[in-house]
């Protein structure tokens, strides 16, 4: 067993890959994370197969082991 007060992180599995999160990260540090700084215009993010509205990006917290979706609309035909 991992003990994460040691490194003071959480790991979720984001998009299918173990990714390592700051302690108390809230859906909207793992957008940031995952666009290294590109829009968010057009992404929905599911935490353990639930949408998360954007309006509670900030307020959502992340838990150790949670499987974290993030998608992102794109155009054409």
């Amino acid at each position: 067993m991992t003990d994460r007060t040691a490194t003071n992180n959480l790991t979720v599995t984001l998009n299918g890959v173990a990714t390592e999160l700051p302690h108390g990260a809230h859906v909207s540090d793992v957008v940031v994370h995952a666009l290294k700084g590109v829009s968010s215009s057009g992404v929905a993010v599911a935490v353990d197969g639930v949408v998360v509205p954007r309006s509670s990006w900030s307020a959502t917290a992340v838990a150790h082991g949670s499987t974290i979706e993030l998608v992102t609309a794109t155009q054409g035909g």
